[in-house]
């Protein structure tokens, strides 16, 4: 289920007041919200001059921040849910290049399910809890589907007393 454009712009005014008052670099990389589903979330991050390396493909610079930016935003989507102060944080980042990312780079994160289990257990017991999560990075306009980059980002949660 494709989001609604008031669904979108909604979710991607949340995306750039955040970007804008908390991480800058996040908003000089103009990543938006392409879809929310109950699956998980997916996040477009354009290759244009603040993106683009020397050899005409996005930075790696900007695609942890597309990784990121759609691991985190699902995190936050599950912990107002929760209606509770949960503190996400990255504990560590592993990444394979498997090809040029030569376009608009779409990343995507399909792990709603246990990213919203991990909050209820952090609230559930007081603890911090790791959980990695997979991402996907791909350029639709290239080559469809298939992935460009593959990702582990584990997300670090607590609940704050």
């Amino acid at each position: 289920m494709a989001l609604t454009r008031a669904e979108q712009s909604k979710y991607n005014l949340f995306l750039w007041y955040f970007s804008w008052t908390q991480v800058r670099l996040i908003y000089y990389c103009r990543p938006k919200i392409f879809d929310v589903t109950e699956e998980g979330v997916e996040l477009f991050m354009p290759l244009d001059r603040r993106t683009r390396n020397h050899v005409k493909s996005m930075y790696i610079g900007a695609m942890v921040v597309g990784v990121d930016m759609v691991t985190g935003f699902t995190a936050m989507l599950k912990i107002r849910e929760s209606k509770r102060k949960v503190i996400l944080i990255f504990k560590d980042l592993k990444a394979d290049f498997l090809k040029r990312a030569e376009g608009d780079v779409h990343f995507i994160c399909r792990e709603s399910k246990a990213i919203a289990a991990a909050v209820s257990e952090t609230i559930a017991t007081g603890e911090r809890v790791n959980l990695p999560v997979s991402v996907l990075a791909t350029v639709p306009d290239k080559f469809g589907d298939e992935p460009v980059a593959e990702f582990t980002i584990t997300l670090s949660m607590k609940e704050k007393k």
